[in-house]
């Protein structure tokens, strides 16, 4: 086989969906996996869904991502222009949509948008639908401008009549394609529209586009949803007709949600920019896309893009939809996170520290304590609340059975405690942890019995990160002396 050339074929209509960066994944470990060759091509054919800036987060995602292209619009190389519109331009679409016209694989169509309507049958009760995707609207051309004679063609467009070139699908017969992952898929020539390959505006078709575009690119192995195997025949129809060998078609199962429904962008983590709004880690998102429909021979779960690149087979890839598990996302996101370097993580935890707290503290040392609890960076906000302000509090929580504490002897500790830490001249942590075990020494209790009142007490939570020492170095004297005054004060209300 040549050297193996892949492709990266998204269109710029907003945020990159999970599905289109899983695709841009396979993509790009089929190609590294062998030392090939993995290309960025833009497909703007669809200029009326194209939506501003998405180009540049086309752009942005791969380069976050690590799925660095070889070639693309910034890198020309050998197979150039790579945005479709300026293929289009070139006239490379037209040139072969007119030879397939000449070997009659394909023909002029000047049918009005009125006729097409009337070609339109209807599945389900439009009145009765749940919604519009329960009522289907199903079109099958009819050949009618395929009858035209020579002459009558050229007078359509001698008098600038408005065309599109349609595909010249047989009607008999049986259409057959291999798909590595769902096998050899054979379909009724009867089924096959003669879909359109060139609008009317001018600009190919999605479908047409790719088959030109792959071939001239050199393109070895294509990656794509299999919501798309239906579309294949058609493709494999126009590699026949123009005598171009077919690349290796590598359909990926649907991700679905938890309820096993179709993901889409009103889950809210559809999109690669709304997993990183809500946290996630680029390294995280990649691995978790990555086992979305395959898994390595050995069952390793967290890896590398390089070992992904190492261990990535495409015949492993499943048929069976993949679930998109948010639980094992944030489990996997987690684990990226303990294991990230000190600077990158206050780099990206200290925009939400700052968000919560306004007060002049040591926010390094809370964002270190924090650091092997969050599965997200967003989670951080939730547990450092109480070192900008003391939280409402029931008091209910000094309970605690296995520590053997409540409100009785807590209110005792931090009753013997307080004089003791006002008095305290030189306040830092190792000296707040002296006082706290010689008390617990003198009372002969165990630490728990001592710890739990007096870390409830400055937090007023019963899960915190890190323990009474830290906070109460964090927080300051003062404020600790505070807080305690306060929680005794409550104590003995309730008492």
């Amino acid at each position: 086989m040549n050297k193996i050339r892949t492709r990266f074929a998204p269109s710029p209509t907003g945020r990159m969906h999970v599905g289109n960066l899983r695709t841009a994944l396979y993509e790009y470990l089929i190609a590294k996996h062998e030392g090939g060759t993995f290309v960025l091509r833009i497909e703007d054919t669809d200029q009326q869904r194209e939506v501003e800036g998405a180009v540049d987060i086309i752009y942005r995602t791969l380069k976050d991502t690590g799925l660095i292209h070889d070639e693309g619009p910034d890198k020309e190389a050998n197979y150039g222009p790579y945005v479709q519109s300026e293929r289009q331009e070139k006239g490379i679409y037209i040139e072969y949509a007119k030879q397939l016209i000449e070997s009659g694989d394909a023909y002029y169509c000047f049918c009005s948008k009125e006729r097409l309507d009337t070609l339109r049958s209807h599945v389900g009760n439009v009145e009765e639908a749940d919604s519009e995707k329960d009522f289907k609207e199903i079109t099958k051309y009819d050949k009618h401008c395929m009858k035209l004679s020579k002459e009558e063609v050229n007078k359509y467009l001698n008098e600038g009549i408005p065309y599109t070139i349609r595909q010249n699908n047989p009607t008999e017969g049986s259409t057959t394609f291999k798909d590595e992952v769902f096998g050899e898929i054979s379909v009724d020539n009867s089924e096959l529209d003669d879909m359109i390959l060139i609008k009317s505006d001018g600009f190919p078709t999605y479908n047409f586009a790719n088959v030109v575009d792959d071939h001239l690119m050199k393109i070895t192995h294509v990656v794509r949803g299999n919501e798309y195997l239906s579309s294949t025949p058609k493709y494999t129809r126009l590699y026949e007709a123009f005598g171009w060998e077919e690349p290796v078609y590598v359909h990926c199962p649907l991700i679905t949600n938890e309820e096993h429904k179709k993901l889409s962008k009103r889950s809210g983590h559809s999109s690669y920019e709304d997993l990183i709004e809500q946290g996630f880690v680029s390294e995280a998102i990649i691995n978790f896309i990555a086992l979305l429909g395959w898994s390595p021979s050995n069952n390793q779960e967290i890896m590398s893009l390089d070992e992904l690149i190492e261990l990535f087979d495409y015949k492993n890839i499943n048929k069976a939809p993949a679930v998109f598990d948010m639980v094992k996302l944030r489990w996997m996101n987690g684990e990226y996170i303990k294991k990230m370097d000190e600077q990158r993580y206050i780099e990206m935890a200290m925009p939400q520290i700052k968000e919560i707290i306004t007060k002049d503290i040591d926010l390094k040392k809370i964002a270190m304590l924090v650091k092997t609890r969050i599965e997200t960076f967003i989670d951080i906000k939730e547990m450092i609340d109480f070192f900008e302000e003391m939280p409402q509090y029931d008091i209910s929580i000094f309970t605690h059975k296995k520590m053997k504490t409540n409100s009785e002897n807590s209110l005792e500790v931090l009753e013997d405690l307080l004089p003791k830490f006002v008095e305290l001249q030189d306040y830092n942590e190792s000296n707040i942890e002296k006082v706290i075990k010689d008390y617990i020494g003198e009372k002969g209790i165990k630490n728990g019995q001592g710890l739990w009142p007096i870390r409830t007490a400055v937090s007023g939570k019963q899960n915190t990160p890190g323990g009474a020492y830290e906070i109460m170095t964090i927080i300051g004297k003062e404020e600790s002396v505070n807080r305690i005054k306060r929680s005794i004060k409550m104590l003995k209300n309730s008492i």
